[in-house]
């Protein structure tokens, strides 16, 4: 078993002791009535899209979501919240840095012995659901399972979900498709850019994503036999339908959001197995982005200051 099969099918153990955290964590988390941001980088990004959306759409305040490395420092929030696995990646010990002194801060992470632990004003630490993976499964839907139930919108049956997620076959010919598309609604629109990017890490698969009724305003047209396209929440009247017409393999939700991306995860890695690759080494990734300074910026500095 590799790491990563090992690490998606303990989800449901660790969204069950995130819902306790969240409890634990009341005061560290946002508060109702907070302008907040929440930013993050590759799958982080994704889980902070869908955090923001339900956070918003919970009422307890104006969310928005941000990669960690776009963040508008003009605009004024009371907090922002930083998801970082690693506690180590650039982009995101840069931004807390110089939000520093000027506006709070709050870190989930999987590390408590990295440099984010010093960089953020507070911090969760989900060390329980850390990863020796570099494809990220457990810690983003565990992160993600921490900020719903602090919005009192997780429940057992989400759970229950999950481990349906785990034990159901896949759809008979899906993994031999050669095209996926994920679609989404709300919030569960980040769920579908994260189930694309698990896609393309494990699997080098062709994978796209998109807002459910964005789907019919152009992406349709790649829609052919031989292709998938997975709606992971509840779908528009008539897309099925039309989905089916192009020939394309149409794969409806039937669980959570949270549990179908769980489902996807469980695709990455069985195209990733037909294709004979191994999702523990994916191909130019590393677990955390560290940028090191450029020598040569260095040198032309130099040259310039004479």
């Amino acid at each position: 078993m590799t790491y990563v099969e090992d690490e998606l099918n303990s989800q449901p153990e660790c969204w069950s002791r995130a819902a306790e955290a969240a409890e634990a964590h009341g005061d560290t988390l946002p508060s109702a009535g907070e302008r907040v941001a929440i930013v993050g980088c590759g799958t982080s990004y994704f889980m902070a899209q869908a955090a923001a959306v339900l956070r918003e759409s919970a009422g307890h305040g104006e969310t928005d979501a941000f990669a960690a490395s776009e963040f508008p420092h003009g605009r004024p929030y009371d907090r922002v919240v930083a998801l970082t696995r690693s506690g180590t990646t650039t982009e995101v010990l840069e931004l807390l840095g110089r939000l520093r002194g000027r506006t709070r801060t709050t870190a989930i992470t999987a590390d408590p012995h990295t440099p984010v632990m010093e960089s953020a004003d507070d911090t969760v630490v989900l060390a329980f659901a850390d990863e020796r993976s570099v494809v990220q499964t457990r810690f983003a839907t565990t992160a993600l399972t921490l900020l719903r139930a602090h919005l009192g919108l997780h429940t057992d049956r989400v759970v229950a979900d999950a481990r349906s997620a785990l034990e159901t076959p896949l759809p008979e010919g899906l993994v031999d498709c050669t095209q996926f598309t994920f679609l989404g609604r709300g919030w569960s629109v980040g769920l579908a850019h994260e189930a694309g990017l698990k896609m393309r890490e494990a699997a080098l698969a062709w994978t796209e994503a998109y807002p459910a009724m964005e789907y019919r305003h152009g992406p349709i047209s790649i829609s052919t036999r031989g292709t998938a396209t997975w709606m992971l929440d509840e779908a528009p009247e008539g897309l099925a339908r039309q989905v089916r017409e192009t020939g394309a393999l149409w794969v409806a939700a039937s669980l959570d959001p949270l549990a179908e991306l769980v489902r996807a995860q469980r695709l990455a890695l069985a195209v990733a197995a037909a294709r004979g690759l191994d999702p523990d080494r994916p191909r130019h990734l590393t677990r955390s982005v560290i940028l090191a300074p450029d020598p040569s910026a260095n040198r032309s500095a130099d040259r310039s200051a004479r």
